[in-house]
């Protein structure tokens, strides 16, 4: 048996949600027996979001510890996560994208084989490692090896995939940690990298099962301009 908390981060994901929470709710069925919460936190979504959510919290209100936060304003990710994690209870931490690009059952498989023991690692799901299965375009893999070389030269950082959203952490680090985040947006999982560092939390990279869903938040055009001026901002605060 295991403790975890589910951190899932939503944003106007009414399109996707429900797709995503039939995964969901097949994992919590299929793991009853295991000590688990899923926190779901809206960073100011307008649409149906919080409704779909609030269903969904009524429907497993019996058999799941679940509940939902919710602001006006939209932040990003990495303050919808930061609020999230600060309200955890859990021995061990997930954040899982609200598109389920990863099931859940990764982290089942990560336990079960091992590879999630030490409670003073970090664990990054990895699209980059050789026995991962993703599937993605020919594109969206360019541009992650274009980011990947674009962060090793600014902070010597040598992980192959930073970016994926399917991370774990165990609580007698993570809340500390994430306490100290301020880069709320794209930018937000290279803070967390070299905040890991300076807790002396080593990471490690997992292979996993990983499916492009369409509907990405993500704008080339609109985003990675901001995501590149957040990381100078990060290097500069770090260079003091």
């Amino acid at each position: 048996m295991y403790s975890l908390s589910i951190i899932i981060p939503l944003y106007n994901e009414e399109k996707r949600l429900l797709k995503s929470l039939i995964k969901l709710d097949k994992f919590i069925k299929q793991n009853i027996k295991n000590n688990i919460e899923i926190i779901f936190v809206s960073d100011g979504s307008t649409d149906a979001t919080n409704d779909i959510v609030n269903l969904f919290i009524k429907k497993n209100i019996k058999i799941l510890k679940s509940f939902l936060i919710k602001y006006t304003k939209n932040v990003g990710k990495g303050y919808a996560l930061k609020r999230g994690i600060l309200r955890s209870t859990k021995n061990w931490i997930l954040i899982c994208v609200a598109d389920m690009s990863v099931s859940p059952d990764q982290f089942n498989n990560w336990y079960k084989n091992n590879k999630i023991m030490d409670k003073n690692k970090a664990y990054f799901g990895s699209r980059r490692h050789h026995k991962s299965n993703v599937k993605t375009s020919v594109i969206r893999k360019s541009l992650g090896l274009l980011f990947i070389i674009f962060i090793r030269i600014l902070f010597f950082i040598k992980l192959k995939d930073s970016q994926c959203g399917f991370k774990v952490f165990h609580k007698s680090y993570a809340l500390k940690v994430f306490k100290k985040i301020s880069s709320f947006r794209f930018a937000f999982d290279i803070e967390l990298i070299i905040l890991l560092k300076k807790f002396k939390i080593s990471i490690v990279e997992l292979p996993l099962k990983w499916v492009h869903q369409d509907g990405s938040k993500l704008s080339l055009f609109y985003d990675v301009p901001k995501m590149i001026y957040d990381i100078f901002i990060i290097r500069f605060k770090n260079l003091k």
